[in-house]
């Protein structure tokens, strides 16, 4: 096999994993362990500790044709699954648009926070009575001779 293509799977499950070390690719159905360990060594320069393989059974559906009032059967692909661990102190960034993303979310969140506070600072600062409407000449016109 001269190239394997290798499509990481990006789910919950396979979020988990990475975090210890174990990384879930989809690849063709006549991949070796062999030939999957070379190809993730090579496309993404790290070392495979092991490789674990699987072959999952496409499920069968039925969908609803509306013209015909009839229902259509089918199955979904078969897919082999690779779940390839690597050594320790290797890493592949295959989930770091996530963490991007959970980062900056954090960042929006304490910028809000931050502008809360500001915002009840100011409010403290300004619970003194105000004669609303007046203007600050107010004084001056409701004093002892009336409004001029």
């Amino acid at each position: 096999m001269n190239q394997l293509i290798l499509k990481p799977r990006l789910s919950e499950k396979a979020y988990g994993l990475s975090q210890a070390q174990t990384y879930t690719f989809d690849v063709v159905g006549n991949a070796s362990k062999q030939n999957i360990a070379q190809a993730v060594s090579t496309q993404y320069n790290v070392s495979v500790a092991r490789v674990n393989s699987t072959n999952v059974n496409g499920k069968s559906k039925r969908t609803f044709v509306s013209r015909r009032g009839k229902f259509v059967r089918g199955t979904r692909s078969d897919v082999k699954k690779a779940y390839v661990t690597l050594k320790k102190g290797d890493s592949i960034p295959i989930f770091a648009a996530e963490e991007e993303a959970e980062a900056k979310q954090e960042k929006v969140q304490e910028t809000v926070q931050k502008a809360i506070e500001k915002e009840a600072k100011k409010e403290e600062q300004s619970s003194a009575p105000r004669r609303f409407g007046l203007g600050r000449r107010a004084a001056k016109r409701t004093g002892v001779r009336g409004n001029r």
